[in-house]
């Protein structure tokens, strides 16, 4: 196929590695795409050329994406790019394509016409229902610690009937799941992970099911393939045929997600299961500087076991990227303020400088300090507008009212807004439930039939005359009258502070007209008689799967303050990253786990790419932790990026302090000195001591440091690595 046959206006811009993926002829292929190569549009040019060159119809397309805001933004490129309707096209999440697939073939996975979908919090809630039926204690095990066990064993593939348990613990975790199990199967529920695991146990069960799509679908496109789990790789493979190709995108150097179930080694398995011999590489960069790609590719070259590239670009080396070490977290905080400030004289937007940090407790100082600069801020990843407990709780009243089996939206809504029924009302419909092997709803009936109880019984008929009022309505009529007729709104315009909830109440309406009104490839539009009950069911798995992702509302220009993970995918002009010192970045426990140095490696490595022009590096010798001082080490990583690239900017000298101005090279040993040692027989707890700490727990005593008026003792933690304590503050004891 020649360049005669694409048509310029698509495909002129693309660069020659960027052309030879999107014109690959039909083979299965990795396509490894270094940050700011363009490899979304890498992805939808190449689906455009399928079609265009008629090597596939938009009906034989898949198209995996991690995000719905992904999927949207590549329909949107291919309708622009193609003159053609491209509706027939799959394109979609894991779990949202799983959906769909669960959705058409219900009865097969044995599942309701309209189960429903647990989000995280309703995940947890429902886990301690059932911990508590079974009659385990969650200060012996919490339900975040069953959550996490359910949640690994189904990104393994592991039933609670396949768990071999090796303790006491294991087998009750192991109980916990098999009841959790048991009770989302009675109430027609799945979870995120069930999704993938009981549209992947569908395929593998019914060859019929999946012959059929596997004669459909021709050409697999995944979207950031290093982020996908075992269960997802399966899942694919499951798609696939010796008549079909996989054309998968990724970047290994930027799989950060461990902690989720990504697996960046199914890159090496795809190589091998579909016979990849040439790995396409996508190096050219346009989004950074050279200077800033350099740091980045000193760093991550320093992990093993990579696919290997190497990012550069046409656009310039540009600036040095700026270190500066701070005294402390505030004096951190303040030069940050400072730099903001002349960055925003000089022209660059609020919204285009981030201060990105490892985790969310170091946003405290550089908030406070935002707020008493009035300077405008928003911390991305915050609280989205599905996750809102009032429209938690509005949506608890329709899916109440369209599955009476639904226990999580039956204890979510039972007493609220306030109606006075208490604990034990509720422990005695529970018990109903549990002994007629019912739902809390049935359950709730049978204890007013025994009880005569005249507030439960007002819920129910609360419930049921809700019900009869959106009766025939659609979505959002419904829940307008669920919001006007539950107490919602009452209750909240009761708070002088609720006038923003009973707004957020009002837009979710103004969602679920969108919704309907949204002209989507869905199950609807296959079935035009399709029941209003299973278009409702839609709405509540849009609430669903996109409660991740849609953000509050932000200002015009405000500073973006986030996460190293929540950055992934975000680019800015200028960019801070915050705490590169050991024990935060890398995070302390990384140190402990396998690989996980390395991941920590990659997540630096994410973080310097976000930046396009300016970038910063800050760190403290000084930090407080639990309300005490440490004294923290540089992070190893900033020994790994070359001297030419770095321009440090008052570095403070202390000589009472252990830092001060000289770098570590991975070992403690290497730090400057004090000129006045103390005598280690000075001290009541000598080198090599066991002491135990308040909050840091059981450790080894390796060093002193300072004088008698800022002594401060070294200590290597088992669970929190190496920390240096102030003596005046630390409260040791011996072990």
């Amino acid at each position: 196929m020649n360049l005669t046959t694409i048509s310029k206006a698509i495909y002129a811009d693309l660069n020659e590695k960027q052309m030879e993926a999107v014109m690959l002829q039909s083979q299965s292929s990795l396509v490894l795409a270094g940050a700011g190569s363009g490899k979304t549009r890498v992805l939808t040019s190449r689906i455009s050329w399928l079609i265009e060159n008629q090597l596939a119809s938009p009906g034989a397309i898949l198209a995996v994406t991690f995000t719905n805001k992904a999927a949207k933004e590549m329909l949107t490129r291919i309708s622009t790019q193609l003159p053609i309707n491209i509706r027939g096209m799959w394109v979609g999440t894991f779990h949202g394509l799983c959906n769909r697939f669960l959705r058409k073939h219900h009865v097969d996975a044995n599942l309701p016409e309209t189960f429903q979908i647990l989000d995280s919090a309703d995940q947890k809630s429902a886990i301690k229902r059932v911990m508590k039926t079974i009659g385990i204690d969650e200060d012996l095990i919490s339900s975040k610690e069953a959550m996490y066990f359910i949640n690994n064993n189904k990104e393994e593939g592991i039933r609670s009937q396949q768990f071999k348990a090796y303790d006491d613990v294991s087998k009750k975790l192991n109980s916990i799941y098999a009841a959790y199990d048991e009770q989302c199967q009675k109430e027609g529920v799945v979870d995120f992970a069930e999704l993938m695991l009981r549209c992947l146990e569908l395929f593998q069960k019914n060859s019929t099911i999946r012959q059929h799509y596997q004669e459909i679908f021709k050409h697999i496109l995944v979207d950031e393939f290093q982020d996908t789990s075992r269960l997802q790789y399966q899942w694919l493979k499951m798609l696939t045929s010796s008549e079909s190709f996989i054309f998968a995108v990724g970047d290994d150097d930027q799989s950060i997600y461990g902690f989720r179930g990504a697996r960046p080694g199914n890159m090496k398995d795809l190589q091998k299961d579909f016979n990849i011999k040439n790995v396409i590489k996508l190096e050219q960069n346009y989004r950074s500087k050279n200077n800033i790609l350099n740091a980045a590719n000193a760093i991550i070259e320093n992990n093993n076991d990579r696919l290997g590239k190497n990012l550069w670009t046409a656009s310039g080396d540009g600036d040095l990227i700026k270190q500066y070490t701070a005294l402390d977290d505030r004096s951190e905080t303040a030069f940050i303020l400072d730099e903001i400030k002349m960055r925003h004289r000089a022209g660059t937007d609020y919204n285009q400088i981030a201060i990105l940090y490892r985790n969310n407790a170091q946003s405290r100082v550089i908030e406070m300090a935002m707020v008493s600069n009035n300077i405008p801020y928003r911390v991305y990843g915050g609280l989205r507008f599905f996750e809102r407990a009032e429209i938690k709780s509005s949506l608890a009243y329709l899916r109440l009212i369209n599955n009476k089996r639904d226990d999580n939206a039956f204890m979510r809504i039972v007493n609220f807004p306030t109606r006075g029924i208490g604990a034990r009302a509720i422990e005695q419909m529970q018990d109903h439930a549990k002994k007629n092997e019912c739902s809390l709803w049935e359950g709730a009936k049978i204890f007013i039939s025994e009880s005569k109880n005249l507030k439960v019984s007002a819920f129910i008929q609360l419930i049921q005359s809700i019900e009869d009022q959106v009766h025939g309505t659609n979505i959002d009529e419904s829940i307008d009258i669920i919001n006007s007729h539950s107490g919602l709104k009452d209750h909240y315009l009761k708070d002088k502070d609720g006038s923003s909830r009973v707004e957020n109440l009002n837009e979710l309406v103004s969602a679920a007209k969108s919704f309907l009104n949204e002209d989507r490839d869905s199950v609807s539009e296959e079935e035009p008689n399709k029941k209003k009950s299973l278009a409702l069911a839609e709405f509540l798995d849009f609430t669903s799967l996109e409660s991740g992702e849609l953000q509050a509302a932000a200002s015009e220009d405000a500073l973006q303050l986030m996460t190293i993970h929540s950055s992934k995918g975000l680019e800015f002009d200028t960019v801070f990253i915050t705490g590169l010192e050991d024990g935060l970045c890398p995070h302390e426990r990384s140190l402990n786990e396998n690989n996980g140095l390395e991941e920590e490696r990659r997540l630096m490595y994410v973080a310097i790419t976000r930046a396009k022009n300016k970038l910063y590096l800050t760190l403290s010798q000084s930090r407080m932790t639990y309300g005490q001082p440490t004294y923290n080490l540089p992070s190893r990583f900033l020994d790994e990026i070359p001297e030419s690239l770095i321009k440090k900017i008052n570095v403070p000298i202390n000589n009472s302090n252990p830092i001060g101005a000289s770098y570590h090279n991975n070992s403690a040993k290497s730090f400057k000195k004090p000129s006045k040692q103390i005598s280690n027989n000075q001290y009541e707890i000598k080198i090599g001591s066991m002491v135990n700490h308040d909050k840091f727990g059981g450790g080894t005593v390796i060093g002193y440091e300072g004088n008698e008026n800022d002594l401060r003792i070294e200590i290597k933690f088992q669970n929190h690595g190496i920390k240096m304590l102030a003596m005046e503050y630390a409260k040791l004891t011996k072990a």
